[in-house]
């Protein structure tokens, strides 16, 4: 189960409100989904699954959007969290990924399968995925740096992170409107 909000800095200061992620299949429409909630201005996209990892998502205008994920190998596991660990790893990731693949790693000698063992019970490749990212923070630590939550701060979030972002932003207030 999936929790997400949006925090949309403007003039006014910050608006929030939650969102669906029925549509979202890549980062691209994560992306112009923040850019809709408002056109030139910040807007931190939070993701959180069931307080097992969360991301962030930081868009300003046209600019690439920044990453932050809580714990990469969590949020490997998921279709949300592969989606945000794989833009972040890139092309490592799909280096590690092949590399493992290459590997002989099924206990057996020459590759054989295991008694009863089919083509079928192979790992999915969000399986090998998860297995090569970190079980640590992957990302941009910077990622609310000048909005008023320092490094530290975020990589000490476990549980309601949600919750001590919004408050270290000034956005508490608004956000519990949404939840």
């Amino acid at each position: 189960m999936y929790f997400a909000a949006l925090l949309a800095r403007t003039e006014d200061g910050w608006e929030a409100s939650d969102t669906e992620l029925d549509d979202v299949e890549t980062l691209s429409d994560l992306t112009e989904l923040a850019r809709e909630a408002s056109d030139d201005d910040t807007v931190i996209v939070f993701i959180e699954q069931e307080d097992a990892w969360f991301g962030l998502v930081r868009v300003e205008g046209e600019e690439d959007p920044r990453i932050y994920v809580s714990d990469g190998a969590a949020a490997a596991r998921s279709s949300y969290g592969e989606i945000l660990t794989r833009e972040i790893l890139g092309d490592d990731l799909d280096d590690i990924v092949d590399e493992l693949e290459s590997l002989d790693l099924d206990g057996t000698e020459d590759g054989e399968p295991l008694d009863g063992a089919t083509d079928d019970d192979e790992e999915e490749d969000t399986g090998v995925a998860a297995e090569a990212v970190p079980a640590a923070p992957v990302g941009d630590r910077l990622i609310l740096a000048d909005l008023g939550m320092a490094p530290a701060d975020l990589l000490a979030l476990e549980s309601d992170a949600l919750a001590e972002i919004s408050d270290a932003l000034g956005a508490a207030e608004v956000l519990e409107a949404v939840r």
